[in-house]
């Protein structure tokens, strides 16, 4: 089967555009001369959910008074790639400069044209700029597609009061470990779990990414799946399967939801694992923890050989359609890769993709408030070397909207249904993955 690009980016459903369409398209005056240099006055539009970039628009445009940035607030992550998809598939209405997930970028960027322009030309010496796992995230096929905007490497969160309480005096470093302070909490009283989970695939994924597992690999519209064979996949697995079998987390409690903020907050949840942008949302959410809550870095398979992996994070691209790729790039180089675009964002609360704001002594700082509800933790120091412990070599699925989709469906079950089991969850995932894959028109094995 010949392989499509309209099958290819439309992955996520497509129904009416999320975005007005009047918000969308672009107007100039502008003649890109040689060396890329704008001339004229210019209007981009802007497809982002992050608020950090609001100020970061004011000081480029007073930066750049012949350029304009008409921001688009898409909301959150899964509006902005359906809405993308819908703009494609119409053929208008497409933005100029788009921010997305590193997990959705592969998407736009496989088959016969991609959607995303390719900025290689532009961002020679880069590489050393970005902490590996970012840049491995925006390069792809021999190109690179966007720049780097934050990080989300994968940290435990945990409630300190909870485990002194418990008698787990020393953080566990490896997973055996978590597993016996997992049985001392719950001892604490049935209420008491050291993490609840329902199936949350970013999570998952930051697992088995730190296990080094490699359940997608592909080469353009060549794809390989693997959560079946993969022994990383089946480590990680088979670790959490005994978790829920002695009810050792908490499987009732959804993420996100007001119960399980409220449980972080008074300790029955005594940790949590998500990336590090995650302070801000606990100091606003679950503030009743301030001052028992501290930051560590996940729990390693081998204490000697540490590794991570991501959980969320985000880039900016410029859309293969824009008319003013010019002034684009302009913009998401000052927003990713100026030192004042890159701190006005970090001041904002974003978890920064570069290496040297993760070796400032500022930003390690951290503000008063997060130190305070982390009692005084330098908790900026443990992210960045949760950071420096992501290993590169990851690859996400391109068609990763429809996995995010239906993950629910076949691995959450595990988390409430006894007749199933986390890799029973994950074989049939894998079916419904390769079943979609090839009729998209991808070709796709299975490992």
């Amino acid at each position: 089967m010949k392989f499509s690009v309209k099958k290819a980016v439309a992955v996520v459903g497509a129904a009416a555009m999320l975005i007005p369409m009047a918000a969308c398209g672009s107007s100039s005056d502008q003649s890109q001369g040689a060396e890329g240099d704008v001339n004229g006055d210019v209007t981009l539009n802007l497809w982002a959910w992050e608020p950090t970039l609001k100020p970061v628009i004011e000081a480029f445009e007073k930066e750049n008074p012949n350029i304009k940035i008409d921001f688009n607030n898409t909301g959150k992550a899964d509006t902005t790639v359906t809405s993308l998809n819908n703009a494609i598939q119409a053929g208008s209405g497409i933005p100029d400069v788009v921010q997305l997930e590193y997990m959705t970028i592969p998407q736009f960027v496989i088959g016969e044209q991609s959607q995303l322009a390719n900025i290689k030309d532009k961002t020679s010496g880069y590489e050393d700029f970005y902490t590996p796992g970012t840049w491995n995230s925006v390069s792809l096929n021999d190109g690179v597609y966007a720049l780097p905007m934050d990080s989300g490497p994968q940290a435990m969160f945990y409630n300190k009061a909870t485990f002194d309480k418990a008698g787990v005096t020393e953080v566990p470093k490896t997973w055996d470990e978590y597993y016996e302070a997992a049985k001392k909490i719950h001892a604490l009283g049935s209420e008491y779990y050291i993490t609840a989970d329902t199936g949350d695939i970013k999570v998952m994924t930051a697992f088995l990414w730190q296990a080094g597992a490699k359940p997608y690999e592909s080469n353009g519209e060549n794809v390989t799946i693997n959560f079946k064979s993969d022994p990383k996949v089946k480590t990680v697995a088979e670790f959490w399967q005994k978790m829920i079998d002695e009810d050792l987390i908490n499987t009732k409690v959804a993420t996100w939801a007001d119960e399980w903020n409220r449980g972080i907050g008074d300790g029955t949840i005594a940790s949590i694992f998500e990336g590090a942008w995650m302070p801000a949302n606990l100091v606003s959410n679950s503030a009743a923890a301030k001052g028992n809550m501290r930051v560590a870095l996940q729990p390693n398979w081998d204490a000697s050989k540490p590794s991570n992996g991501e959980n969320g994070g985000s880039a900016l691209a410029v859309t293969a359609s824009s008319k003013n790729q010019a002034a684009a790039f302009k913009f998401i180089e000052f927003a990713n890769h100026n030192k004042d675009g890159i701190k006005i964002r970090t001041d904002g609360g974003a978890f920064p993709a570069d290496k040297a704001t993760l070796k400032d002594a500022d930003f390690l700082k951290g503000s008063d408030e997060v130190r305070a509800y982390f009692g005084d933790q330098d908790y900026n120091q443990v992210l960045a070397e949760a950071a420096n412990q992501v290993t590169e070599s990851f690859q996400f699925l391109p068609y990763a909207g429809q996995a995010n989709t239906i993950y629910g469906d076949y691995v959450g079950k595990a988390y409430t249904d006894k007749s199933t089991t986390l890799p029973k969850g994950l074989a049939a995932f894998q079916d419904a993955l390769v079943k979609y894959g090839n009729d998209q028109g991808f070709t796709v094995k299975e490992g």
